[in-house]
């Protein structure tokens, strides 16, 4: 069994707070790939789980729920393949990790800030679930090509 876990690619989703974009990324990570991958998301900062980022991953059958945010300060000790920087403010900030870890920038959209201008607008709760929909989909999307579409986005 050890044997196994050694040959997975440790890659971290990163992200500001650690509560939608990385969180849905590592929840897919190992829901679809945890064969190839052993998947760790964090943040620059911790801001908690976004309710409904735990939500809408529910709606596609993964459950999240049980993860919490961590701060990257948290998981240096981790020897990771791979950061996936998942949004601009993270790629920007990212902190330089020992070894080999490369770093690879894939930005997604992000949910609370599209929501929240949607309610600006007046749009209903179910139209603001529908921004965090469409970026759920988005990872799950990219999250099905791991690991071979890291040569790709490799900065």
């Amino acid at each position: 069994m050890k044997e196994l876990n050694m040959s997975k690619l440790k890659i971290l989703f990163l992200c500001t707070g650690n509560s939608c974009r990385s969180q849905m990324a590592e929840g897919w990570a190992h829901a679809l790939k945890s064969d190839v991958l052993e998947p760790y998301s964090a943040g620059i900062e911790t801001h908690g789980l976004n309710p409904n980022a735990v939500k809408v991953m529910a709606e596609a059958g993964v459950d999240i729920s049980g993860q919490k945010s961590e701060n990257i300060k948290d998981l240096m000790h981790i020897d990771l393949d791979v950061v996936v920087t998942v949004c601009g403010h993270a790629h920007e900030t990212c902190p330089v990790f020992p070894a080999d870890a490369r770093v690879v920038h894939v930005g997604f959209d992000d949910p609370p800030k599209l929501a929240r201008e949607l309610a600006e607008k007046g749009a209903s709760e179910e139209d603001q679930l529908d921004a965090y929909r469409r970026v759920r989909d988005q990872i799950k999307t990219f999250v099905e090509q791991l690991p071979e579409n890291l040569e790709e986005n490799a900065s």
